[in-house]
């Protein structure tokens, strides 16, 4: 009773988890009853598959005259409604097994394509076959996935079973059921190729481009296409429908959300990596366009805009992010240097004299001061090229 239990525990567990990738479609089952002459061959084949199959289960069940069936394939797969939990070893095949089947037997292979079959019917070569078993049998039960067999390949239609009588006298009759699983995402026509196609178009755009590792971004992007339409519904859009598509799925992926940090935080990584490169056009379009135009930008991006446009040589631009960037965090004394810096640049500089008045006697960090901080700052511009004949008057200033 025990083990009992537990057994439908299993397959109740796998039932709620299945149904978020996909389903059995009961309504396009291939169930043939087949007349098979002692010692000759058949060829059948399956109703067409939906589109998104990537499973399928079977069972060949061979029944002496007047027998019928105790229960259907598609009544079985009521309880074990994944096919994970069909797959699990021998149990799960003798599960689907029928309770009753004859004493006829016979032998099977399956092939992808309707001359090969054929060819098997007419003279018993196999050689062809995506799967064959020789060993006479009167019953069987089994899983195939596009993954791990040959006879299912993506988008595949159908599938031809060929089955060879074992019987010397007495004609048999041999029923055939085939249940196709769908996988929800792939019913809707997103093949991997036409994902593939998203992917790259998404990678060609100039955010894109300058991430430079843009893979979760561009996948989040599709995964909302995925969600929104079919493909076939995709390919019916305007060109204008499509940019604009992109455009408001690209601004959901940069949303200052727990499931976008992965994406936000690259930008920071790769604007700063443009920087570092001095590529500093990059750097700024980069943070503006994947953070602040969003309005996703914290005062820690503003900052770094702010310092990207002091080495653009931008200062007017520095001072204005910069100010945004003290609204945001006015104790934040990296803002103020930073402010500071592009005050005096900006040869505006009895503003810069007043901040480093008031802070130089204050830390930048639990770790380094305001003058300190200055002094490598100043020494950074003057290598990056940035001169001003009043650095020495602010580093005699601090240091009274």
């Amino acid at each position: 009773m025990k083990s009992s239990f537990l057994i439908l525990l299993f397959f109740f567990t796998i039932s709620i988890s299945a149904q978020q990738t996909g389903y059995w479609d009961k309504a396009r089952v291939t169930t043939k009853e087949i007349s098979l002459s002692a010692g000759n061959r058949v060829s059948v084949k399956s109703e067409d598959f939906p589109k998104g199959t990537t499973e399928i289960i079977y069972r060949i069940t061979l029944l002496d005259d007047n027998q019928q069936l105790a229960t259907s394939l598609v009544s079985l797969l009521k309880s074990v409604p994944d096919p994970s939990g069909i797959s699990q070893g021998s149990a799960g095949a003798v599960f689907l097994m029928s309770k009753i089947s004859g004493d006829d037997k016979c032998t099977y292979a399956l092939f992808s394509s309707e001359d090969n079959a054929k060819k098997y019917k007419d003279s018993g070569t196999s050689d062809a076959a995506c799967y064959v078993q020789n060993t006479p049998l009167s019953k069987e039960a089994k899983l195939f996935s596009i993954e791990t067999s040959k006879c299912l390949k993506a988008n595949a239609q159908n599938i031809w079973f060929a089955f060879e009588s074992k019987n010397w006298l007495m004609k048999q009759k041999i029923v055939l059921e085939v249940v196709p699983w769908v996988d929800y995402k792939l019913s809707k026509g997103w093949s991997q190729a036409n994902k593939k196609s998203i992917l790259d178009l998404c990678k060609t755009s100039d955010l894109a481009e300058l991430m430079g590792n843009s893979n979760d971004f561009c996948v989040c992007i599709l995964d909302q296409f995925v969600q929104k339409y079919t493909f076939p519904e995709y390919q019916k859009l305007l060109a204008a429908e499509k940019s604009k598509a992109y455009k408001d799925f690209g601004a959901k992926c940069l949303l200052n959300k727990a499931e976008n940090q992965t994406i936000l935080n690259s930008v920071r990584v790769n604007s700063f990596q443009h920087f570092i490169d001095k590529k500093y056009d990059k750097a700024i379009r980069l943070l503006q366009v994947g953070l602040i135009d969003n309005g996703n930008g914290k005062a820690a991006d503003y900052n770094a805009l702010g310092t990207y446009y002091i080495y653009s040589k931008q200062y007017g631009k520095a001072i204005k992010v910069l100010k945004e960037a003290e609204k945001m965090d006015e104790s934040e004394l990296l803002i103020q240097l930073n402010l500071a810096h592009a005050y005096l640049l900006n040869d505006e500089y009895s503003e810069a004299r007043t901040l480093h008045k008031k802070y130089k006697n204050q830390n930048v960090s639990a770790t380094e001061s305001w003058i300190d901080r200055t002094k490598a700052d100043f020494s950074e511009m003057k290598t990056a090229g940035i001169q001003s004949d009043n650095f020495e008057r602010i580093l005699k200033l601090i240091q009274e």
